[in-house]
């Protein structure tokens, strides 16, 4: 593991990253979804894809990456792209999942691949609506509010925690249909955080894309791991 420091609007971020096949000349780097991290993304990729050199990397506030400072998803992009500009190689391929997904898309790569990214708004079950009215009038009230907080926002600084709110339901679909990066959608058939819909929706934004679906939920590339080597080894040979 390793550590750089990112200076951004005059604030310093330090980036925690890893590097793995070192010696491999096409790199590929993987941004995890919210409340996640790099050894996540690690334990389903770390053991294929031996043919590229691996870039692992812990988003500012998540893993052994530090930060309390108010940012915003175009913020995460600017500042990784800081730290990619940093390294002596290219990342010909950006794997995003979740939020690290929106992230990905910013960065506008040659090559994109879209793990059950976020992105696109569905609508909230009556549960999650029923708990937000409840956490408005706790917040009318000047009550404290832990009960009703989203399971996303526990363990957050103050600053984290507002960043949670302002990207939780970001609209991306403008940004997806100006994407030009070559794009690979993997997809988990039964996804209840990002719907595999958002998936379709996505696919249907983004001029060429393929999306290909597998067996599993949100972290269905835990579980699938040699089939989404060999559809991503597919995917990139074209």
């Amino acid at each position: 593991m390793a550590k750089k420091i990112i200076a951004y609007k005059g604030k310093e971020f330090e980036i925690s990253y890893e590097i793995l096949n070192p010696n491999q000349k096409k790199t590929i780097a993987f941004l995890h979804g919210w409340g996640s991290n790099k050894e996540v993304m690690k334990c389903g990729f770390s053991q294929i894809l031996g043919e590229m050199r691996h870039l692992y990397i812990d988003l500012p506030g998540f893993g052994k990456s530090f930060n309390d400072h108010f940012i915003t998803t175009h913020d995460y992009a600017n500042i990784l792209r800081s730290f990619l500009d940093s390294l002596p190689f290219e990342c010909e391929i950006i794997a995003g999942h979740s939020f690290g997904g929106k992230v990905a898309t910013l960065l506008a790569p040659p090559n994109l691949v879209l793990l059950s990214s976020a992105g696109i708004v569905c609508p909230k079950p009556l549960s999650v609506r029923v708990k937000i009215i409840f956490a408005k009038i706790l917040k009318t009230l000047k009550i404290p509010n832990t009960f009703f907080r989203s399971q996303d926002a526990n363990g957050l600084n103050p600053a984290m925690y507002e960043v949670f709110k302002k990207v939780v339901d970001e609209d991306f679909t403008s940004i997806f249909a100006s994407c030009s990066s070559k794009t690979l959608l993997l997809w988990g058939r039964e996804d209840r955080a990002t719907p595999l819909g958002s998936g379709e929706k996505i696919a249907s934004l983004i001029a060429g894309s393929v999306l290909e679906v597998l067996d599993g939920d949100h972290y269905f590339f835990l579980k699938n791991p040699k089939e989404v080597e060999r559809l991503l080894l597919k995917w990139s040979a074209k």
